[in-house]
């Protein structure tokens, strides 16, 4: 798989971001905005995609963004919560649960 294929697209009405490979939605992580935190309670990405790096690159871009919009991540999903433990960039933006 390229991943230049894949795309994470912010939809915020829906309080998710979704994976799209070959512009088919392949994989989602969803949020709850608690004011200045981005909850993170779910993550899932198509089995088809597993071992490819994409559940990472979806985490990773969406904790870009919410650092973007200055907020605060709360990694309750256990994908994100594993995913932060390994990857130390977003230190200063965790919140407690």
């Amino acid at each position: 798989m390229n991943d230049n294929n894949a795309v994470v697209r912010h939809d915020e009405s829906q309080q998710r971001y979704v994976l799209e490979v070959d512009g088919k939605e392949l994989g989602v992580a969803s949020y709850q905005d608690e004011n200045d935190r981005q909850v993170f309670t779910h993550t899932e990405v198509d089995p088809s995609l597993e071992g490819q790096g994409m559940g990472s690159k979806l985490v990773r871009e969406a904790l870009d963004d919410a650092r973007r919009r200055g907020k605060r991540i709360v990694p309750m999903c256990e994908f994100v919560a594993a995913y932060v433990k390994k990857h130390h960039d977003w230190d200063d933006i965790i919140a407690a649960q």
